[in-house]
C-alpha cells in the first residue's frame, strides 16, 4: 500500500496555512483539512479512522494538546503529531503527556522533514493496525480453537460458553463497545476453570443437585482459577479480569468488602454475570420469559441496563429472528440454535439447549448419529435467512477427517 492509501487530517485555525500544507503534501499523501478543533472532531466522528492527525498547538477555544488527547480516546488507531510555531519546551512536554504525541514539529517545518515524519507516522499506524488485527483475529481464533478442544473434554461446562457467546456478542453490539473482542474471548473462556473440578462435582452441578459447603466453595472458585489460567496469555490481562469478576453481583453483597460493586465492575463482567445466570436459570425453568422474570426479582444482582438488553436479545429479538422447526440431524447447519438438550443413548449430556450450531458441532452431531449414539429428529430454532430445504443438502467439509477422529475417540472414551 502507498502513502496515498492512508488518510491524514491536518488541523489549524488558519485556512491559508491548511491550504499551503495541502498543496505541499497532496502529490504524496491523501490530505484532508479541518479549520479548528471542533471541525476536526466532527470529521473524525463522521469518517473512518484517520491514519494520522496533525494539529497546530495554538488555536482558540480548544488547543492542539487538548484536541489530540481527545483523539487518543476516540480514535486510538490514529497517530497524533503536533506542528506549532511555539518552540517552548514546556509546551512540547505538555502536548506529549496529554496526547501521547508521536512526533513534535516546529514551524516553519521544512517540507522534507514534514514528509518524512508523516511517512514514519503512517508506518506507526500500520503497526498499530497489525497489532489490533493480531489481538482481535489471531488471538481470538487461537482461543476459540482451544475452547473447542476443551469442549470435547468437558462438554457440559464449555457448552455453556458456546451458548452464552452469541448472546454476549449481541449485547456488546447494542452497547457499541469499543473492545468487544475482549468480552467475546472472556465469554469463550469463562468456564475454563471447570477443567480443575472433579468429575462428580461437575455432574452434580450439571444435574442441578445440592452441593455440600465444601463443594460449593470449590465450584465458586472456578472464576478465579480461570483468571489465573488466562492471565498467563500475553495481552489477556483484561480478559482474565472479566473472567474473575463474572460472578460478582452488581448491587448485592460481595464475598469481600474490597470487591468492586456497581459501575466499578467492568461492563464486560456485568454482561457475563447476567448472561451466565440466564443460562443457568434457563436450564431449570425452560422458558426465557420465566428466567428473565426470576432475574428481575433479584434485581440488585444485575446491572439494570444489561438486564434490559438481555431481555431484548433473548425474548424480543429471538422471536423475531428465529422460527422453530424439527429437523433431521443431516439438515442441521451453522447458525441454528438447539431448542432441546442432546443426550447420548446412555443419558450423558452431549450438547445443551440454547447452544448455537457451529461447523464443528454440526459435524460432531452427524458423527454421533452415524455411530448410533444419538438419533434425530431434533428441535431447533432456525434463523429466517436459512432455507432448510437447501440446508438439508449442506455438508461441512472443513477438518472433517480430524473432527471425525476426535469424535470417534471421545465416543470410545465414553
Amino acid at each position: 500500500m502507498s502513502s496515498k492509501d492512508f488518510k491524514i487530517l491536518c488541523v489549524d485555525d488558519e485556512p491559508h496555512v491548511l491550504q499551503g500544507i495541502q498543496r505541499q503534501l497532496r502529490k504524496q499523501f491523501c490530505v484532508e483539512t479541518a479549520v479548528g478543533a471542533e471541525m476536526a472532531l466532527e470529521m473524525i466522528a463522521a469518517n473512518d479512522p484517520y491514519a494520522v492527525v496533525l494539529s497546530d498547538m495554538r488555536m482558540p477555544g480548544m488547543d492542539g494538546a487538548e484536541l489530540l488527547s481527545i483523539v487518543k480516546m476516540r480514535s486510538p488507531q490514529s497517530v497524533r503529531m503536533m506542528l506549532t510555531g511555539n518552540s517552548d519546551q514546556q509546551t512540547a512536554i505538555e502536548a506529549t503527556n496529554r496526547g501521547a504525541i508521536f512526533r513534535f514539529l516546529n514551524k516553519p517545518c521544512p517540507p522534507e522533514d514534514l514528509s518524512n515524519s508523516l511517512i514514519d507516522a503512517i508506518k506507526q499506524h500500520r503497526l498499530i493496525i497489525a497489532e489490533k488485527e493480531l489481538l482481535e483475529k489471531t488471538v481470538r481464533g487461537s482461543v476459540k480453537m482451544l475452547a473447542n478442544v476443551l469442549s470435547l473434554a468437558r462438554p457440559d461446562a464449555f457448552g455453556c460458553s458456546a451458548r452464552i457467546r452469541p448472546i454476549v456478542s449481541k449485547i456488546c453490539q447494542h452497547l457499541n463497545l469499543e473492545k468487544a473482542w475482549q468480552v467475546d474471548i472472556a465469554a469463550m473462556m469463562s468456564q475454563v476453570g471447570w477443567v480443575t473440578l472433579p468429575d462428580d462435582l461437575v455432574e452434580k452441578v450439571s444435574r442441578n443437585q445440592r452441593l455440600t459447603q465444601e463443594e460449593e466453595e470449590l465450584f465458586l472458585n472456578h472464576p478465579q482459577v480461570g483468571h489465573d489460567l488466562v492471565a498467563h496469555i500475553p495481552r489477556m490481562e483484561t480478559v482474565a479480569q472479566l473472567i474473575a469478576y463474572q460472578k460478582i453481583p452488581f448491587g448485592g453483597p460481595t464475598a469481600s468488602p474490597s470487591q468492586a460493586q456497581g459501575n466499578d465492575i467492568p461492563i464486560g463482567a456485568r454482561i457475563l454475570k447476567a448472561v451466565i445466570s440466564f443460562d443457568e436459570i434457563l436450564r431449570r425453568s425452560g422458558s426465557a420469559e420465566q428466567t428473565i422474570a426470576e432475574m428481575r426479582s433479584a434485581s440488585d444482582a444485575y446491572d439494570p441496563q444489561i438486564l434490559e438488553l438481555l431481555e431484548r436479545v433473548v425474548v424480543k429479538d429471538a422471536g423475531a429472528n428465529y422460527r422453530p422447526e424439527t429437523l433431521q440431524i443431516c439438515s442441521i447447519v451453522s447458525g441454528m440454535v438447539l431448542a432441546q438438550d442432546i443426550l447420548t443413548k446412555t443419558g450423558v449430556l452431549m450438547v445443551g439447549k440454547g447452544q448455537e450450531i457451529t461447523p464443528s458441532l454440526s459435524q460432531r452431531l452427524k458423527t454421533f448419529e452415524h455411530l448410533n449414539r444419538i438419533k434425530g429428529p431434533i428441535s431447533v430454532l432456525v434463523p429466517h435467512n436459512i432455507n432448510t430445504a437447501q440446508a438439508s443438502k449442506h455438508r461441512s467439509g472443513y477438518f472433517r477427517g480430524f473432527l471425525h477422529f476426535l469424535d470417534t475417540y471421545f465416543y470410545l472414551k465414553w
